[in-house]
């Protein structure tokens, strides 16, 4: 009798696991990035107690700040090439594979995009165009030099991209003191000849309906219509399309998938060389701002990229909460040190506690899953049994 029961409870309770609604689901998946900023929020509330700072007033510092127009325009803008990195390193995380190369594959692609631009005028849209299809060329040849190194040398690709990333830097170095030692030194410093207008992909300024009224001095970057595509396309290639199965299949579970006739080597080769070709993007907002490139063009968009990918857990709607959530962070830093309430090395201290956290959370949400899993195949197999 006492056995009876004990089953009774047990398929009483996998029942009601598998009866969770979808409400529960959907909080189950947010509890770890949410998770993840509240313990950040506490974590760096501690600290800044310790160092005689008030937590209170520095988050309303930030919060206030966030709430102008141009500091909105201004996260707007650092977002937009983070969401294209976290994209193009979450290509890779799909297949299982850890594209940390992202940050020399736009470094790469985004000085001879430059070169190119400057090097012919057309029409505005074929310019621009050109542009573009050279950036995603270029970051793409470099990603995929890095996955043949992968799949015919048997390279780490985690080894072979930071490499890569070396080789990128010194490439780029080097044509610059070239360029200067051949006098192509203007009034903005040394680079590639200016892009003419032609190449140059206008800003949102002229939508006031959806942005408000800005100054000229504050320019909301056309590239965020580049991210939009690169969110969709990367949606529905993932989920729309036989390739994007089998990219995730292959990741989840690379031995079923090669014995369901996905070649492994094939995937891994193609999935690295379009994360190079969307990491080729990163760097068209600077480009299309300064008009050329410069010793001075932004980096480690490609490392912070591969952060927002982790934090948005590689969901295209995720990546850009994350890089949303790491452009308020960096945009809002500055007025702590106006205001004094705390010390911008707390940013610092926010970003890594939430990244450290949120990784340790999706792996307990997974745990969490497996035994729903396990309870979910227990509750049937005791439906089944008579």
């Amino acid at each position: 009798m006492a056995e009876h029961d004990t089953g009774e409870s047990h398929r009483s309770q996998a029942k009601s696991i598998v009866g969770a609604s979808p409400l529960s689901q959907v909080l189950l998946a947010a509890a770890a990035p949410l998770g993840a900023f509240l313990f950040s929020l506490i974590a760096s509330a501690i600290v800044l107690i310790a160092a005689g700072g008030n937590p209170l007033e520095a988050v309303a510092d930030m919060l206030t700040h966030a709430s102008k127009l141009e500091v909105q325009v201004s996260m707007i803008n650092r977002a937009t090439p983070l969401y294209i990195s976290g994209v193009a390193a979450a290509i890779g995380f799909k297949m299982n594979l850890f594209n940390i190369g992202v940050e020399g594959q736009y470094r790469m692609a985004a000085i001879f995009a430059a070169y190119v631009g400057g090097a012919v005028v057309l029409p505005s849209v074929l310019h621009i165009g050109l542009i573009v299809l050279a950036a995603m060329v270029i970051g793409g040849l470099w990603g995929g030099l890095a996955g043949l190194l992968y799949t015919h040398r048997g390279v780490n690709e985690v080894i072979g991209t930071i490499m890569l990333n070396g080789v990128a830097l010194g490439v780029i170095a080097w044509l610059v003191r070239r360029w200067q030692a051949e006098g192509a030194i203007t009034e903005v410093g040394v680079g590639t000849e200016p892009i003419a207008d032609s190449g140059l992909l206008p800003n949102l300024n002229f939508i006031p309906e959806l942005f408000g009224d800005l100054r000229a001095n504050e320019e909301l970057t056309g590239v965020l219509v580049i991210a939009i595509i690169v969110g969709i396309a990367y949606y529905l290639l993932l989920n729309r399309t036989v390739f994007g199965y089998d990219l995730r299949a292959s990741g989840l579970n690379p031995f079923a998938a090669r014995a369901g006739g996905v070649p492994p080597r094939k995937m891994a080769l193609t999935a690295m060389l379009l994360s190079g070709s969307v990491a080729g993007l990163v760097g068209l907002a600077e480009i299309f701002d300064k008009g050329r490139y410069d010793p001075n063009f932004v980096g480690f968009l490609g490392f912070n990229g591969i952060a927002v990918a982790l934090l948005g857990r590689n969901n295209p709607v995720g990546i850009a909460v994350g890089a949303l959530l790491w452009a308020f962070l960096d945009a809002t830093s500055d007025i702590l040190q106006v205001t004094q309430t705390a010390p911008k090395e707390i940013i610092d201290i926010m970003r890594g506690i939430i990244l450290l956290t949120v990784v340790i959370g999706y792996e307990v949400v997974r745990r969490v899953r497996e035994r729903t899993e396990a309870a979910r195949t227990a509750a049937r197999l005791a439906e089944a049994t008579p």
